[in-house]
Parts: C-alpha cells; structure tokens; sequence
C-alpha cells in the first residue's frame, strides 16, 4: 500500500452543493437572533485550539492585535463593499474592537448579533430605499459613471451619501434591462423582484450563519485557510469530499421565495417517479408515509434541502407545483424513496483530443475528492480521485492514445493523500512531499507501491485557481521531471488543513458543534522549496489571466511566507529545459495562426483592462456604443469561424441584464450546456504542446537521452 498522510484537507474546495443538513424540524423563528450554548461550546473549542493548542502551525494569542484583525474581518465579511454600513456604524462598532478577545474567553457571543442587526436594519433602509428608487425615471443622457467595485472606498459619511451610491447602482440596474430591449414596467417589475429577494435572503440568515461568519473571522485572523464550518456546511464538506450523499438525488435553487428543481440527476429516485421535472416548485414536504406536510414556501434553501434529504430507503412526500403553469399551476404529491446519489458531475472525465498527428488522452479532476470514511473502514472500493483516475487511464490506454493531460484548472485542491497517491500513478516508487507540523518535524510523503498506471507522455494543465494538492501534485511532476507544466503559475496555496470534529468533545447528542478547519502543518516540495507564496510555475507559460497581486495567496496580508527546507532524496526522470525553448517557440508560432487562441488572448487583455476602471458608464449612449463593438466583434468572429470551419463559439453574450436565477431554469441549464461546449482553445494548445514534446523526442535519440539521461527514465516517453 502506498503511504498515507491523513492528517490534512486543503481549505479550498468549493461547498457549494444541493443538499444540505440532516432532516429536522421547521426552521427556528429568525427574529430570534441570539447565540445559543452549543455555540458557545463550540466558540470555546475555537479559542482552545487556535490558541493554546500545540497542534495549531502558527498559534497566534487571542489579544488585543488579534480582536482588532478579527473586527475588520467580521464587518468585512458582512458588507465588503460598504454599500450598507454608515461611518456612524463602523465608529459604533469601534468599542468592540478589543473586546473580542475577552468576550470568546468569556464565552460571550452577544456582540456578533448585535452588529449582524444593525446590518440587517441597513439592508432593510437599502432595500426600501432600492425600491422606491424604481418609481421615478432615469436620465440617461447625462454623462456619470457609478464605481461598482468599493472594497477600498471610506465608509459612506451619511444616509445621503449611501442614497446617492445606491441611485447609481440601481440606475446600472435599470440601464442594463434596458439596453437588453426589455420596457420600464418589465424592468420595474423585473427589479422590485430582485430586490425583494435580496431582502428575503438576507432575513433568511440564521443564528449559525452569523456565529459561523464571526467564527471565520476569528480564524482568518490567524491566517487565510483557518475557518470555522458550522454543522450544516460540516455535512455539506463531507459530500463534497467522498462525491456521495443520500437524497432524492436533485439539484435545487431558490427564486421567487420558492425552492425548485434545476436539475434531475439521471437514474435518481426523483427521475424514477415519472413525475418531477426541472422548473417545478417545492411547496411543501412530509415525511414517510404519513408524516404532516409542513409548508416550505418562502423558507430558505437550506431548511428545505434539510427536509428533502434523509437516510437511503426512507420515504419523503412532496408537494409539487408544476414551473410551466405559473402561480396557479398544477399541485400533486410526489413519493420519493431516498437512495444514496454519487455527485458524478464532480467525479474526473476524460476525452480524447487529435492534435500533431497524435491521440492526447485529457482527464478533467474539478478536485481531490475522498471518502475518508469509507477509507478509515479500509474499503477496499473506496471513492477516490486517485481510483477514478487510475480506471479512466486503464480505458485511454485502451484507446492507444499517444498522451495524458491531467487538466487541473480550477481544482481548488482537496485530501492531500490523493495528491500523494495520484503522483504514484506516474511514477515507480519515490516521495512526493514534504509536511513540517508545528513542531518542526518533517515527514516524507510518498509513494512506496512499485509499478505505475500511466508510463507514457504526460502534461498536466494549471492556471491561477489550481492550488493546495493540485499544486503539490504538480510540483512533484516537475521536480522529478516526469512531465510538463503548461498553463498560468498557481494559486501559491502551501499550507495543510487538519479537521478538527468538535462534536467529539461534547457529552450530548442534543445538538451539534461543528469543524474547525485549522492550518496545522505546511507542506514543501521535495526539491526543498515550496509553494506557499511562490506557486508552481509552468514550463511553457500562457497569458496570465489574474494579477498575483489580485488574486492568490500572495494577496493575503497574513500569509505565510515563502521559506525553504532541505530536498528530500529522489532519483530525476527527467529534465525538460533542453526542449522548452523548443515547445515554446512552436507554441508562440501556433498561436499567431490560432484563431480561437489569439481571441482569447485579446478577450483576457479586454477583461483585465475593464476590470482594472472598477467603474462602469451609466451614460445610455456610451453603453450603447460599447454593445455594439462587443456584439460587431463577435459577429466578425463568428463569421470567421463559419469560413474556417471552426465550431461556433456558442450562443450570444450580450448582457440581458438578469442574474442567473432571474431565468427561466431550461434557460439556466441551456446555457450551462452551451458553456461546456465553447470552444477550448488552452485546452486544445495544451494537446499541442504535449503531441510536440513526443515528435521532437521521437525524432532524437541525442535530444531524447539529454532529456532523458538514465536509459531506463527515457523510456518513459518513448515507449
């Protein structure tokens, strides 16, 4: 068996997920906004361990300097782009400003929810003031512009300042239905709506979202990746990681105060009624057979996904409404037996891409998942990104193809075991990391299972989001010169995240505690460096789409820095700069011909320019003049594409002036479809670039030997 470092998981996957909870009761009344004892108990594990635990990597005292941090974070969290809070307010809150410290020791939670109701009494101010802001017309001859991005901007000075802020954001809002053709009483409507919603999902906010809230701040005090999950994001964590949770086996989304199916996963206990499609509305929920039906409308998602799921062979009976009828549309009750569902769309996938003459294997991995139950009972089938991996390169070799691109763009990182024993895969036997734990001690990862899955020509495709155990991953292909890095540097992530079960420590099964989620080592390449702050660089670098000093680990004032250890002992495979100059210049030649590529480059130059004013132009005619040159752009590379005979570059992106859950849900999914099927021209340069990489080594025992010096290595790629 390969060896396991189950000791870590990486901060940075998303939660996002359809179902969410245990099944419980109605939700408590949200007026009754106030922490209760199992916070308490829980904020009093926070302190114990984020502050006099051995166990933390870089314990930090809960003082004064801490409170202080801990303040900004907390009224960061609640309104970071200060379009709520008065000045008035933040000089308020001031006096609270050195007293978090004491009250947590105190085991006094009081002074996250009294800041949380002055900003729900904002909002309400806002919103109202939103609202009535659509009665009147607009001028939009006038030349002003309204600066969207305040993350930086002084706390508004008074009520009037805010209105003024807020004129200008609703007038954008207006502006942008209306240049999407739609008239004034649809666009009052449209946005009365939205602003309602708004409104809705912000009292929907209940005592665990504020503690959690309060409790991240606290451990984004001491560094970026430390958080607080309450027992609801807790659970959500665990599916997202082992890609299985039992349910009805449907995605659900919120609009218009209902919660609806978006989707309907195919086989699911949903499919299998016959009776359930996208659209339509939850109105109400019973469970088993004869369970009361509790009314859900305008409940908040998470209460009613709370109610949907349940354990596998129960019964749950909904109340369904069809999406094609409108308000007075057909009601039913469904019956729905549970059943466990695997999160497939999450999994790794694979396609087959022709590029140079050469059949490029791609694997997609969006993360690396695990089910750490399953393997703590040693489960021999255990869910893994590794075991899912491995058998979608059994079936590409299969295929013959010639190369394997392991695409990690977007992987957010995950179980730094996977990263261990993914590398293992590709190579014979040899560490993969280095992990130094709070008491400086270092221990080696790596992969002591002889044999490998995948022999061949590898890359492995990264941008600016691919971070954590994507990046220990990708650096351990580098440093041992196994395969090429293409793409953008990385996140720059290099610290490992233990969690910490709070519910272990409590005597009741009343109520539950929660996660914490606590940097507790830091891991470094075995070339001795590490990525913290540093990132994997590529071998063959693409444009870089976001600024390390926007976005990264580099852009956080208290991560840690970059540092170094000693290397670890490992044998080279191989050593890719004698042929990087030569895959680079073909890539940079390619791409001058490469039309979807240089549109890319030019799109990206356009998005980081508009993003760099932070304002937008509320003047009619100016809008208008923009819209026209996107869309006379766009029409001028379609029509290239079609004289070409490249794939079309998918439907319209003109602004229609809507959100996301503003759509139709057919609407929403289809364009969703749509997106998957843009073209993908870094993914495509990538194949590219790997298929050169076997043509020139092909083509050249010396250039193939000084890539490759250990004869046995060089087989590896000329195969």
């Amino acid at each position: 068996m390969k060896k396991r470092i189950v000791l870590a998981i990486a901060a940075l996957l998303p939660l996002a997920i359809a179902f969410a909870a245990t099944q419980g009761d109605a939700p408590a009344a949200k007026a009754a906004l106030a922490p209760t004892e199992a916070q308490a108990q829980a904020g009093t594990l926070m302190y114990l361990h984020l502050s006099g635990s051995d166990f933390s990597y870089r314990p930090l005292p809960l003082d004064d300097a801490l409170s202080r941090t801990m303040h900004a974070k907390y009224l960061e969290s609640l309104d970071g782009n200060r379009m709520f809070f008065l000045a008035s307010d933040i000089a308020g809150f001031k006096a609270f400003e050195t007293r978090h410290d004491d009250a947590v020791k105190a085991k006094d939670f009081t002074t996250p929810f009294t800041i949380f109701k002055v900003y729900l009494t904002r909002a309400d101010e806002r919103i109202a003031y939103a609202r009535k802001l659509l009665k009147q017309d607009f001028d939009f001859t006038v030349k002003e512009s309204y600066r969207y991005d305040r993350e930086d901007a002084p706390w508004a000075a008074s009520s009037k300042e805010l209105d003024e802020l807020w004129r200008q954001s609703v007038k954008n809002d207006v502006l942008r239905l209306k240049l999407a053709g739609r008239s004034m009483p649809e666009i009052r409507t449209t946005l009365d709506k939205r602003y309602s919603d708004l409104s809705r999902r912000i009292h929907q906010l209940d005592g665990d979202d504020v503690f959690e809230n309060y409790m991240n701040a606290y451990g984004n005090a001491i560094d970026p990746h430390t958080a607080y999950f309450s027992p609801r994001s807790a659970e959500n964590f665990e599916m997202t990681m082992k890609l299985s949770l039992e349910g009805v086996g449907a995605v659900l989304q919120q609009q218009d105060g209902f919660v609806l199916f978006r989707t309907i996963m195919p086989g699911s206990p949903a499919e299998k009624t016959g009776k359930i499609k996208a659209g339509d509305r939850i109105l109400a929920v019973g469970q088993g057979d004869s369970g009361p039906m509790v009314d859900v409308v305008d409940w908040s998602i998470d209460d009613v996904v709370a109610k949907v799921r349940g354990a596998k062979g129960t019964v749950v009976r909904l109340e369904v409404q069809s999406g094609d009828e409108g308000a007075d549309g057909t009601r039913q009750i469904v019956r729905v037996v549970r059943d466990k569902i695997k999160l497939e769309e999450q999994a790794a996938s694979k396609k087959i891409i022709e590029s140079g003459g050469k059949r490029i294997g791609v694997i997609e991995l969006p993360a690396f998942y695990l089910d750490f139950e399953a393997a703590r009972r040693g489960d021999p089938d255990v869910r893994s990104a590794t075991s899912d991996v491995r058998k979608l390169l059994t079936e590409l070799k299969a295929e013959k193809v010639d190369g394997v691109v392991i695409d990690l763009r977007s992987n957010g990182g995950g179980a730094l075991p996977e990263a261990i024993e993914l590398t293992g895969l590709f190579i014979d036997t040899g560490p993969v990391v280095q992990v130094r734990s709070s008491n400086g001690d270092i221990e080696v990862g790596g992969d002591t299972e002889p044999g490998v899955a995948w022999s061949g020509p590898l890359a492995v495709l990264v941008n600016r989001s691919s971070a954590s155990a994507s990046e220990i991953f990708a650096a351990a292909i580098q440093d041992y010169g196994r395969g090429l890095i293409i793409g953008e540097p990385t996140f720059g992530k290099g610290t490992v995240q233990s969690v910490i079960p709070f519910d272990r420590y409590k005597r009741t099964k009343d109520f539950k505690l929660g996660d914490l989620h606590m940097t507790t080592a830091q891991f470094f390449r075995i070339n001795g460096g590490t990525t913290q702050n540093a990132a994997v660089s590529p071998d063959v670098p693409f444009p870089v789409t976001v600024d390390a000093g926007e976005y990264g680990e580099s852009t956080f004032d208290n991560a840690l820095p970059y540092t170094e250890i000693p290397a670890a002992n490992y044998n080279r495979l191989g050593m890719f700069k004698a042929i990087n100059p030569q895959l680079i210049s073909r890539h940079e030649a390619r791409i001058t011909g490469d039309k979807e590529f240089t549109w890319w480059m030019q799109d990206v130059a356009s998005f980081k320019a508009d993003r760099a004013k932070k304002t937008v132009s509320l003047n009619e005619q100016e809008r208008l003049d923009e819209r026209a040159a996107f869309k006379a752009k766009r029409e001028a590379r379609e029509a290239e594409r079609k004289a070409l005979g490249l794939k079309s570059g998918g439907p319209d992106d003109n602004d229609d002036g809507l959100q996301a859950n503003e759509r139709k849900v057919s609407e929403q999914v289809a364009q969703e479809n749509a997106d998957k099927e843009r073209p993908d021209p870094l993914l495509n340069e990538s194949a590219a670039i790997l298929a050169d990489a076997i043509v020139l080594l092909e083509g050249s025992r010396p250039l193939l030997t000084q890539v490759f010096p250990k004869s046995s290595a060089a087989k590896v790629w000329a195969q």
